[in-house]
């Protein structure tokens, strides 16, 4: 079965992270209305914290843009700070570090989350 460079970009990516296993996971979903993001522990397979443009502490009109993903990044990364988690690696799929997930990326470590 052949793979598409989609998939094969989210592969070589993650093989990076994996090698980091003394770090938690920030993973970005980006959808055409929303974005979300969450930290995940692949020791345990559990997800230790999460946000994204649905969640209740984000008011927003137009959920699928930079803006959106700014304000995701700045949560997740309080929400971090909460559960005492500092250092996280970034894992941003198949997507390009570019627009939405950038904004996020750079939201979070202005927020004091470092990767």
């Amino acid at each position: 079965m052949k793979t598409t460079s989609k998939e094969n970009r989210k592969i070589r990516v993650r093989r990076k992270i994996r090698q980091n296993r003394d770090r938690f996971r920030l993973s970005v979903f980006r959808s055409s209305k929303h974005i979300y993001a969450q930290i995940i522990n692949d020791v345990d397979s559990v997800t230790m914290v999460s946000a994204s443009t649905k969640s209740k502490e984000i008011k927003l009109d137009k959920t699928s843009d930079v803006n959106a993903a700014t304000q995701v990044g700045k949560l997740i990364a309080e929400k971090a700070k909460a559960a005492k988690i500092e250092k996280v690696s970034f894992d941003r799929g198949s997507y390009l570090y570019h627009g939405r997930v950038k904004a996020l990326a750079e939201a979070a470590r202005e927020a004091g989350l470092q990767f």
